[in-house]
Formats: structure tokens, C-alpha cells, sequence
């Protein structure tokens, strides 16, 4: 009598959704920074706050993340994610209602620890949700809803939380009191609406994740895998795929948390047009993945890095030396060429490692901790030079040459 497969469709398609809603919060983060600059009246250091509350939630959370997964189950973890997730999320009624950075950044930080615990269960569980040959095709399904909201976060953010309305120090210094508080308060209050409903959407799903059965798997035992950290980093190709993934998280989150200002001001565009092509950016990125995963078909994939860290590092020259329509195609050329830079690092780190896999896996995820430092040297040089977005620019430009040498050299599997 032949055995029924399990169906595995329904379970799938709601854990693509977390793909799509932490891809969401991920990505509104490119309009939130310029906005809370603007409605909190922060410096551009400060208000780079934002992806440091985030990326370090990442760092911070990580093993503890893997621990829930471990003793509870993949399903308790999405839930345990999802709510968390959600806590952050309405966090941000009380932080626009009084208007205070430290709730938002508190926020922020939840929402981190939130997507930390969805990918550490969602990521592994989409694998096994059907056959394993079909396992890589799953996931890279699943991870298509994650560049998916690259697009829509910024044009959702911009059409709901970006008025189009910004003002000097000078005009808001000459503005009556009044007038000047009420535009602020309408500025902070543009941000509740967004995420009341992503909030209030997450803690639908779990609700779900909770009433339906989803099956659960129990990992190999591993007792007798040998391997650990310490003996990972033996192998100089990993030190520097940790090195490179630092510096090229940091690059990337830099490009995107400052696209607005700098399409801004180099570009000579509106807030809300920026906003927009902040969307189109993230549409060269997820078409970029795609793109570059069949041209590595024909080209060794560290020799394709090399080619578009070393483009990267052309249109960074650009963003910060040209001006006009010439800059907002730098930035949407950075999106296109970056998109591959994460997976094929990743992927060349951990190569030939054998047994030391995981504890080097998991060295190379936390080192984007990149993300919550490189930002906020960023927003210190823009400061320091009077507000100048594109000087702000040459830190991405620095960060590509790491991620050159990766390619070129540091790549190579060396005992």
C-alpha cells in the first residue's frame, strides 16, 4: 500500500510570509531615518540610531534565538518571533505620541530581537517543508517575498508616513511656537498608522502559527560532530569572509539608510519622489540577486564579486563627486551590484570547512553587526562637514575595497 506524502502547501505558504513581513520591517527602515530626523529633529549621527537599535538586536539575539529554536520547536519559535516582533511594532504609538527617540530606538530593538528568532526558525524550516532535493528551491522561493518587500516597504513608507513637507532650522526657528509643534507632532504621528497594521498583521499570523497544525522535525543528532569557533578560525579564508561580510553589511546599510538625503541633496529631487526611487532601488536589488545567480552559472562566483565590488566602488566615486540625475543613478547601480555580495561571501567562507560549518556560519551572521556601527561613522563625517550627504558616502566607498580584496584574494581556501 503506497504512503501518503504530507501536504506541506499551507504551512509553506504562511512561513513565506514571514519572508515578506520581517523583508517589510527591514526595509522601512531607509524612510524611518530620514523622518525621524526630521520629526525628532536629530543630527544625522542620531538619527543612524536606527539601525544600530536593529543590527545590534541581530548580534545580541542571535544564540539565544537558536536556543528557543533548539529546546522548543520551530513553531514555538515563530510564535514566540512573531509576538515579539509585534511588541516592538505598537511600541511605536507611545514613541510618536510623545514624541521620543529612546521609545522608538526601544522599538526598534524589539522589532530586531523579533526578526532574529523568525529567521533563525524560518530559514531551516522552509528547507524542510517538502522534499530535500527541492530544499534550495524552496528557500530561494521563500527569500523572492523577502526582496519583494524591498520594493514595496519604501513605497509604502513614502505614501504613508513621508508628507513631502520639510523645513530649515532657520524657517522653523522663524516658525510661531504653535505652528512649529504642530507640525512636528504631525510629522511623528505619520508613523503609527504603518505599523499598527503590521503589528496588529503579525499577531494574526501567530494566532494562526497557534490554532493550525504545523509539523515538526527533529534535527540529527550531532553529539558526535566535532568542530567548534576556536578551530573555524584557523582557516584564514573564513577570517576574512567574517572581515568582508562586516564591512559589506555595513556598506550596504549605509547606501540605503541615507538614499532619501542623499537623492536629496545630490539629486536635487523631492522627499517624495526620493522615497519612490528608494523603491525602484530595492527592485535593482532583488532583480540583481536573480540576475547574478545565473551569470555565476558562466563566471566563478568570486571572480563575479570582484567585478561588482569593483563597480561599487566606481559608483560610489560617482554618488560622491557628480550631481543631479547622474547621483540617483549611482545609488540605484549600487542596489543592482551589491545584491549578490551577502549569499556569495557566505557561501565562499564556509567552503571546505566540513565540520567547523555551523560554528563558522554562525560567525559570518553575526558579523552583521556591521550594519549597526558603519552607519553612525557615516552620519559623523556628514555632520562634521556641515550636512554634506555625498562626503558621507566616501565610508561605503572605503567598505567596498574590503570586499574587493575578499574576492580577489582573501577568498582563497588557506589552512
Amino acid at each position: 500500500m503506497k504512503e501518503n506524502k504530507p501536504n506541506y502547501l499551507i504551512p509553506f505558504i504562511l512561513v513565506t510570509c514571514l519572508f515578506f513581513l520581517w523583508g517589510i520591517a527591514n526595509n522601512l527602515n531607509g524612510v524611518l531615518i530620514p523622518h525621524l530626523r526630521k520629526a525628532l529633529q536629530l543630527s544625522n549621527m542620531q538619527s543612524t540610531f536606527v539601525d544600530t537599535a536593529v543590527y545590534m538586536a541581530y548580534f545580541m539575539a542571535a544564540i539565544p534565538a537558536g536556543m528557543i529554536i533548539k529546546n522548543y520547536g520551530y513553531k514555538k519559535g515563530i510564535i514566540t518571533g512573531l509576538l515579539v516582533f509585534s511588541v516592538g511594532a505598537f511600541l511605536f504609538i507611545p514613541a510618536a505620541n510623545t514624541r521620543t527617540y529612546e521609545i522608538f530606538l526601544l522599538g526598534l530593538f524589539i522589532i530586531g530581537c523579533g526578526l532574529t528568532i523568525l529567521e533563525t526558525a524560518a530559514n531551516p524550516y522552509a528547507t524542510k517543508l517538502g522534499d530535500a532535493k527541492d530544499a534550495t528551491t524552496r528557500l530561494n522561493l521563500a527569500q523572492s517575498f523577502n526582496g519583494l518587500a524591498a520594493f514595496i516597504a519604501p513605497m509604502v513608507g513614502t505614501i504613508f508616513i513621508l508628507s513631502g513637507k520639510e523645513f530649515s532650522s532657520e524657517q522653523l526657528s522663524l516658525m510661531p511656537e504653535v505652528d512649529k509643534i504642530a507640525y512636528l507632532t504631525s510629522e511623528a504621528a505619520s508613523v503609527k498608522m504603518p505599523y499598527i497594521i503590521l503589528g496588529s498583521a503579525l499577531l494574526i499570523l501567530a494566532i494562526v502559527f497557534l490554532v493550525l497544525n504545523f509539523p515538526e522535525f527533529k534535527e540529527e543528532n550531532e553529539s558526535e560532530a566535532k568542530g567548534g569557533i576556536a578551530e573555524a578560525l584557523k582557516r584564514k579564508h573564513l577570517v576574512w569572509a567574517v572581515v568582508a561580510q562586516f564591512f559589506y553589511v555595513g556598506a550596504q546599510v549605509c547606501v540605503t539608510s541615507f538614499f532619501i538625503r542623499m537623492a536629496i541633496s545630490g539629486g536635487g529631487v523631492d522627499e517624495k519622489t526620493a522615497g519612490y526611487y528608494l523603491g525602484i532601488y530595492g527592485l535593482l536589488f532583488m532583480s540583481g540577486r536573480f540576475i547574478g545567480t545565473i551569470i555565476m552559472r558562466y563566471i566563478q562566483p568570486a571572480r563575479l564579486l570582484t567585478i561588482y565590488a569593483g563597480l561599487c566602488i566606481l559608483l560610489s566615486l560617482v554618488a560622491v563627486y557628480a550631481d543631479g540625475k547622474n547621483v540617483v543613478l549611482a545609488l540605484g547601480g549600487l542596489g543592482f551590484f551589491m545584491s549578490i555580495m551577502f549569499p556569495t561571501i557566505f557561501s565562499l567562507g564556509i567552503k571546505d570547512l566540513n565540520e567547523n560549518t555551523k560554528p563558522a556560519s554562525s560567525l559570518i551572521v553575526m558579523s552583521i553587526i556591521g550594519g549597526a556601527i558603519f552607519p553612525v561613522i557615516m552620519g559623523k563625517v556628514i555632520d562634521s562637514f556641515n550636512d554634506n550627504i555625498q562626503v558621507g558616502y566616501c565610508v561605503p566607498l572605503t567598505c567596498f575595497f574590503v570586499v574587493f580584496y575578499f574576492g580577489l584574494r582573501g577568498y582563497k581556501p588557506v589552512n
